[in-house]
């Protein structure tokens, strides 16, 4: 019998077997090594993220209004929209009941207003409601900027807010991760909001001519009054935005050593599309006209991160993060016009001119009485037996009016041409 050995190539020899043996058990011996080696390592990295997390204050569940992300508590751009949007309607609400109610004539208030906001003399003409209520939103938009948004508020002190805000300034220059930590640490023990007291010293400090209005003056001993209720709450949504923005690490442009800072443009100011957004329609705009702002509703945000220019490793960089919401001062004038009767939005009449309206018939002929022929009876009953219309003066022929001399007829010494004959008219 012969010997098949074409299946001799299904075969190893115990050499080779013995030495593929021995290296897989030494790859899997690795592959378990470097299991351990990383599950070692997710245990320091967890240690490592809970304590920066302490560090930073992530733990404390004080801060408020803000959005839970991965590794902690941040803040972005739709819970700040969220947070702006419910304030600004905090405001317009505030403002539309002191003008519905003015505590005083709305020409003082005006004229507060714009003695506070440093704007120019209005002149003689009284104020109008849209006029001063959008005055009075610019106005709580400048306290809310500069009291209490660009100006840490961790105590009931504003001498010690102020020291604060400095002291962080200085921080951030040199380091804005220490800048940010320390920051968000600071907030952890912060006050829940403003007392009555602070309040005051707030408006007062923003605002003061609008603050005696509004709350009134102080007493003899110099103690400032409560603020209203309605302004108590506007002033505690504004310092639970502040903290959401200050309070929280923030993920909105992917830099989190930033910190926010808020801006109102002046007024009378030039429109910069970049920084500002129109809640109004602007007619000088939209027709190449350089138009300028009547009034800021609602502040606009800017990020403050450091580096931000290749090469420039220190500089400052403001990004905007929300735009200013801003009423021009064309639509504003609109506005005011079309409370006091003048202009009507969408009537096609110019916001700039006022229509006359047209004379009647006791306007005629230099005031008198209307000259003109009386209405005739066009029906009913005919009018009694000899009776006569009254002579209507003006009427008629002129005086010496009369017919030509000679008739009317063809001129002297005309002859119609040969074999003329006039044609009567059929039927005649």
């Amino acid at each position: 019998m012969a010997y098949n050995g074409q299946g001799m190539g299904d075969y190893v020899s115990a050499e080779q077997y013995r030495y593929a043996l021995t290296n897989f058990r030494i790859a899997h011996d690795k592959v378990e090594s470097q299991r351990v080696q990383l599950e070692e390592q997710e245990r320091q990295v967890a240690i490592l993220r809970e304590r920066i997390a302490k560090l930073e204050g992530d733990s404390d569940s004080s801060v408020v209004n803000t959005a839970q992300k991965q590794g902690g508590q941040s803040v972005d751009d739709f819970s700040i929209k969220n947070a702006a949007s419910k304030l600004e309607r905090l405001i317009n609400r505030w403002a539309a009941e002191v003008v519905r109610a003015p505590p005083a004539h709305l020409n003082d208030i005006r004229d507060a207003a714009l003695s506070d906001l440093g704007g120019d003399d209005p002149g003689d003409g009284d104020a109008q409601s849209a006029q001063v209520q959008n005055l009075l939103r610019h106005a709580m938009s400048e306290t809310i900027s500069e009291g209490i948004v660009n100006c840490l508020i961790v105590a009931n002190s504003v001498e010690t807010n102020v020291h604060l805000t400095r002291i962080h300034e200085n921080i951030f220059q040199r380091d804005p991760t220490v800048a940010c930590v320390w920051r968000r640490q600071t907030f952890t023990a912060a006050i829940e909001s403003c007392s009555p007291e602070m309040t005051s010293q707030i408006l007062a400090e923003h605002i003061p001519s609008l603050f005696a209005i509004l709350c009134g003056a102080p007493d003899q001993q110099g103690k400032l009054p409560a603020p209203t209720q309605s302004i108590s709450a506007i002033i505690d949504s504004a310092y639970a935005f502040s903290r959401m923005l200050h309070g929280s690490r923030s993920t909105s442009g992917g830099n989190v050593d930033a910190f926010y800072r808020a801006f109102v443009p002046e007024l009378n100011s030039v429109l910069y599309p970049r920084q500002i957004e129109l809640v109004k329609r602007c007619m000088k705009s939209e027709v190449g006209d350089v138009d300028t702002v009547g009034a800021c509703v609602f502040p606009g945000l800017v990020k403050v991160s450091k580096g931000g220019a290749a090469g420039v490793p220190n500089e400052l960089t403001q990004t905007v993060v929300r735009r200013a919401q801003v009423i021009c001062a064309c639509a504003l004038s609109a506005g005011a016009a079309a409370a006091a009767g003048g202009y009507t939005p969408g009537s096609g009449q110019s916001m700039y001119t006022t229509s006359t309206p047209s004379p009647g018939p006791q306007d005629y002929a230099g005031g008198g009485a209307y000259n003109g022929p009386q209405q005739q009876n066009m029906g009913g009953a005919p009018p009694p037996a000899g009776h006569a219309p009254p002579p209507q003066p003006g009427y008629g022929p002129p005086a010496g009016y009369g017919a030509p001399p000679g008739g009317y007829g063809p001129p002297a010494g005309y002859a119609p041409p040969a074999g003329y004959a006039p044609q009567g008219y059929p039927g005649r």
